[in-house]
Order: C-alpha cells, then sequence, then structure tokens
C-alpha cells in the first residue's frame, strides 16, 4: 500500500516516535511511506521578548535552531513544508491510506479529496492541552468520519465518556526490543532511580523530582538520573546532584535506564507514556502515576501505581521500593522485563495492519 502520515512538525516526543517506528515497520514489509509535516515552530517576537526578559536562554536556543526529530533521524521519506502551514492536498502524493496524527492534521486531511487515501486518525492523545479555547476544536476533529485508532484503552475511555462511542479501535504501543533491552542485574548498593525531565508542566518532572527530595530523608544517599530534550530550567530544577543527560542519543537510552532501580513516571496528562514501558524492556521496575498506559502496565504488580500529583505518595513508595528485600526487587525486574518484551512493535504493527486493511 501507498501509505502518507500528516504530522504537525517533527520533534523528539514520544507521539512522532511512534510515527517513526510505525513507518519503518510498514516500509520493512513492502509498504511505500511518507511523511508530510509542517516547518518546526519559531518564538514570535512576543515571545521572544518574554523569554529574555525571563532569562530563559535555553528556550531561545532550542528554538532558533531547528533540532532534527524522530523522522529525521529515522529515514523514513519525509517531505517538509516551508513554513507552519495547513497541509493540503496539493502538498500530499495520491495514496490508498492518509493518517493524520494529531487533530488539526484530522481537519486537514477530512477537506482532501478520496484519491489521498482512505482517511485514519491515529490518536495519541486527549488533545486539549492547550486549555478550553480549542476544547470545541479537538472534539469536533475527533467527530470526523474516518477510521480511528487509539494507542490505549485508557485513551479510548476518556475520549468516548466525552463524545460517546466513536468506534474507536486500540492498539496499544509497544517497545523496541532491539534499542531497549539489559542483561540481568542485581539491585545497586546506593539506590538509584531517574525520571524523563521537562519544563512542560503536564510531563510532572516537577513532581518527580520532589519526590526524590522529599525521599532523600530516608535515603540520604538516593542518586538521581534524568535525561530529556529540554534545558534544565529554574522553574523546574532537577533534584542537587542529578546526573542530566540533555538529548542523549537515542542508543544511549537503554544504558541511562539501565542504571536506575526504579523509572518514575509522574505525568500529569500522557495517552500512553513510552517511557514506562522502555524502562521496564530495560528491566527496571517502574513507580507511576495511573495515567495513560500506567494502569495496564503496572496494574498487576509489575510496578507501584501512586496517586497524581503527589511528590509525598511518590517519596514514600521509592523508599518503599528500597526497603524490599534484594530478592523482591530482582523479581519485580524479571517481571518487568518479560512484560516489555512479550508485545513488540511488530506485534503493533500487525494490529495496526489489520485495522487498515478492514
Amino acid at each position: 500500500m501507498r501509505i502518507t502520515f500528516l504530522m504537525p512538525s517533527d520533534n523528539l516526543t514520544g507521539g512522532n516516535r511512534v510515527v517513526a517506528i510505525y513507518a519503518q515497520q510498514l516500509m520493512a514489509r513492502g509498504h511505500e511511506v511518507l511523511v508530510v509535516s509542517c516547518a518546526q515552530d519559531r518564538l514570535g517576537l512576543r515571545e521572544k521578548a518574554r523569554a529574555v526578559l525571563k532569562q530563559d536562554w535555553s528556550r531561545l536556543r532550542q528554538h532558533d535552531t531547528a533540532q532534527p526529530g524522530h523522522i529525521a533521524q529515522s529515514g523514513i521519506a519525509h517531505k517538509v513544508l516551508e513554513r507552519p502551514r495547513a497541509i493540503t492536498a496539493a502538498d500530499v502524493p495520491d495514496a490508498d491510506i492518509i493518517i493524520a496524527t494529531w487533530w488539526e492534521t484530522a481537519v486537514w486531511m477530512h477537506g482532501m479529496p478520496a484519491s489521498k487515501g482512505r482517511k485514519v486518525h491515529l490518536i495519541q492523545g486527549y488533545e486539549v492541552w492547550f486549555g478550553p479555547q480549542v476544547i470545541a476544536q479537538v472534539h469536533a476533529a475527533l467527530q470526523l468520519p474516518n477510521t480511528k485508532i487509539a494507542i490505549s484503552s485508557d485513551l479510548k475511555r476518556t475520549i468516548e465518556a466525552q463524545l460517546g462511542p466513536l468506534g474507536i479501535t486500540v492498539v496499544p504501543n509497544a517497545v523496541d526490543l532491539q534499542q531497549f533491552t539489559a542483561p540481568a542485574r542485581s539491585r545497586q548498593p546506593s539506590p538509584t532511580v531517574g525520571f524523563v525531565y521537562a519544563v512542560a508542566a503536564i510531563k510532572g518532572a516537577d513532581i518527580c523530582g520532589q519526590a526524590c527530595e522529599l525521599a532523600r530523608r530516608e535515603l540520604p544517599d538516593l542518586k538521581v538520573v534524568a535525561f530529556g530534550a529540554d534545558q534544565p530550567a529554574a522553574e523546574v530544577p532537577l533534584p542537587a546532584d542529578t546526573d542530566y543527560f540533555y538529548r542523549p542519543a537515542q542508543t544511549a537510552l537503554k544504558d541511562v535506564y539501565g542504571r536506575c532501580d526504579v523509572w518514575l513516571f509522574g505525568s500529569r496528562l500522557d495517552s500512553f507514556g513510552l517511557p514506562i514501558l522502555e524502562a521496564m524492556a530495560c528491566r527496571t521496575p517502574v513507580i507511576a502515576v495511573p495515567i495513560g498506559a500506567a494502569p495496564e502496565l503496572l496494574g498487576d504488580g509489575t510496578g507501584v501505581l501512586v496517586a497524581k500529583e503527589s511528590p509525598q505518595a511518590m517519596a514514600a513508595a521509592i523508599v518503599a521500593f528500597f526497603k524490599l528485600p534484594a530478592a523482591d526487587w530482582q523479581q519485580r525486574s524479571e517481571k518487568a522485563f518479560e512484560k516489555a518484551h512479550a508485545y513488540s512493535w511488530s506485534d503493533a504493527t500487525e494490529r495496526l495492519l489489520e485495522a487498515l486493511q478492514a
């Protein structure tokens, strides 16, 4: 089949990683795949002025220089528009399938002729993050006539609780089992935890950071590891002496996960939470809030679920985890590894193809 993906921009978010992996998997099966995206956003004059006043130099640097995203790094055929704007029918080739990956791209896709392909909406989030002013638009986009595929059962429930049944098929995300893996190991003498750092409040890095500081009251030798696509900012401080990896190479991520005894996931809003699965695939048990796929991945005791937006609850779970006998940690580590390795991107792609072919 000829398959076109529509994306608002290329970046290093989990959603873009998912598109890149699906595109690679589909190409490996002989399908012709093209990703069409807008140019990356730049800060406007007002936003630049605010950043200068706040001395937010990291934000200025990140937006002044376009950073290659997951699509650019994947080797997939990629057409980038000259600026951020709506993708039109003239920008995409005729195809068998066209897949929107964000609510705005679903709206753009809806206006395209049938020659551009059967219309599919890959729903990667309940995308109302920018506030009440976009809710009506997001809801309208979700109700457009097309084939709808969501990346988790929790996401489907969230959307249909608002809009009623929409005929959404669930195809859960997986993890690259060659990129994310680790040999069996023992718990380290010095307890070590890790998390993904981001300035955006919805990612919950502040919750994870505060939990680490609180846990250190009982575990003074607690080490902290983090990685992220943002430079650390004063408004979301990292715990003291954090070993931070800024934009690490994708091939290095398994080593970051593998350095940790426990991984933390504190997101306020997430449709899946790929770092949960990536950490598990590297034999690192996870302490997470019940957001995205966390209840499905950890609810059977594979990891630990804690209350939302509670650094205190997460800190208590960290302390409790390191008070477990070493054998219990080993059992959790093996269980996490086995669960993550039981479902691959190859499996997910087969399920995606079933939905597309249907």
